[in-house]
């Protein structure tokens, strides 16, 4: 092997040339002008590095899964990181972690984020894929809980998860088949996953009505398996699909029940499982409305490598809905909702937010919603990416995953130059990904 010469250039080598896509993003949000138009608290009216620098200088760091406010310091004198950010000043570490600091004491940056980002989606016309219910089509709301990890540290409201660990427990709602992120609220770790759930899905549904005026369906874990949510949802006029909580059931008398109200398909010798629902009633304010409680009992006789039991083994699940489709199908529309793992995944790992960059909990809560900001972000490029076969990648997919938009299309290298009164980003023509990255940039210029 040839031995490889190291040279320093004044030639500007970007290796990060997704930002203008970036970019162009952030200059159909309102962001800047919202974000300067608020004052801080002890923040002078006038500072060096606005609100809107600060803000857009910690996207950018979050668009290319970098968390850590030190990281800034590697783009402070980058010509192309201002100029496709459109950022006037980018902040030093210490100003990005005290302007944070003090946004976090109020509420107004949150807001405004969680607002742009709405606003972001819809006037984008993202697609907002629906699930099928007996051909009837509903656009799924995901609502859960994922405990971040920060165990061996000090931070504010690190606490037990019930995930065994020391850290938070924040709370997220997603929409679509895409995953696009509607709503986030910081918890701290011991927080019981139903507190504050009932205002977090009244928040979650006006937000979800502002992106579509199809029928929504809510998917729930057994830990919200509570009579207020049922009321809300019932009262808003949102289907909804909840695991229940077996609590002390026992699944000897839902055998009982399935064997008197079920349908029963032995799927082998020794495996009997029953499907079937039985009607609730719920008092709300001025009615009484009824829901199915549907249930799918396993009744085991002989084991799958055929060893007979001296006792049959049962096993029972149950869930709340107000769909009027077969049990099975309930029982699949419930478990698609594990998809939004992956999305809890995408957020944690590929952003790098599991360990919270700070140790005040408000500002922590703060970085959560720039976050899911620039997910949202990102997940637009990878979702407007699939609309043409021109990228490389040519297996099927009808959602690009956050770690390859950030691989293939932010850290895309190039070349900046400045030529007859332009700028110029020059790509290698060998590289696959140009004719994606080029469309990308045109498509939200």
């Amino acid at each position: 092997m040839k031995k490889l010469v190291i040279e320093a250039t004044k030639e500007r080598i970007v290796a990060q040339s997704g930002l203008a896509i970036v970019g162009n993003l952030l200059n159909l949000t309102n962001l800047a002008s919202r974000l300067n138009a608020y004052r801080l608290p002890d923040i002078s009216r006038n500072p060096v590095c606005s609100n809107a620098d600060v803000a857009k200088s910690y996207i950018g760091l979050l668009c290319q899964g970098e968390s850590d406010y030190d990281n800034i310091e590697t783009f402070r004198e980058d010509a192309f990181f201002a100029l496709a950010l459109d950022i006037q000043r980018v902040p030093s570490s210490p100003t990005l972690r005290q302007r944070l600091d003090q946004a976090a004491l109020t509420e107004k940056w949150k807001a405004i984020l969680h607002e742009e980002s709405l606003n972001l989606i819809r006037n984008t016309n993202a697609e907002i894929s629906p699930v099928y219910a007996k051909d009837k089509p509903y656009i799924p709301v995901d609502l859960d809980v994922s405990p971040f990890d920060n165990s061996k540290t000090k931070k504010e409201g690190v606490e037990r998860t019930y995930k065994g660990c020391d850290g938070y427990a924040p709370m997220f709602g997603y929409i679509g088949q895409e995953g696009y992120c509607l709503h986030v609220e910081m918890r701290k770790g011991n927080d019981h996953c139903q507190k504050g759930t009932p205002n977090f899905i009244k928040e979650t549904i006006q937000s979800a009505r502002r992106l579509t005026d199809q029928p929504l369906l809510f998917r729930l874990d057994s830990g919200n398996d509570s009579r207020d949510n049922l009321i809300i949802f019932l009262e808003e006029h949102a289907s909804f699909v909840i695991k229940r909580n077996p609590r002390k059931e026992k699944a000897e008398d839902w055998l009982h029940i399935a064997q008197k109200y079920g349908i029963c398909c032995e799927e082998r010798e020794g495996k009997k499982v029953y499907l079937g629902s039985i009607p609730e009633t719920i008092q709300l304010k001025d009615q009484i409305r009824t829901i199915r409680k549907v249930f799918k009992v396993i009744e085991r006789t002989i084991s799958r490598d055929g060893q007979i039991f001296l006792i049959p083994e049962y096993e029972f699940e149950t869930y709340w809905t107000d769909l009027e489709v077969p049990p099975h199908v309930v029982i699949s529309l419930y478990h698609d909702h594990g998809t939004c793992e992956q999305f809890h995944s995408e957020i944690k790992s590929e952003l790098d937010l599991e360990r919270l960059p700070s140790v005040k909990y408000e500002t922590n809560g703060l970085v959560l919603h720039f976050g899911v900001f620039a997910y949202n972000l990102l997940r637009l490029i990878g979702q407007e990416s699939l609309k043409k076969q021109d990228a490389p990648l040519k297996k099927k997919a009808t959602r690009r995953r956050i770690r390859t938009v950030i691989q293939n299309m932010i850290t895309l290298a190039s070349k900046l130059v400045y030529q007859g009164r332009q700028w110029k980003l020059k790509v290698t023509a060998t590289n696959k990904w140009l004719p994606t990255f080029a469309r990308l940039y045109d498509a939200f210029y």
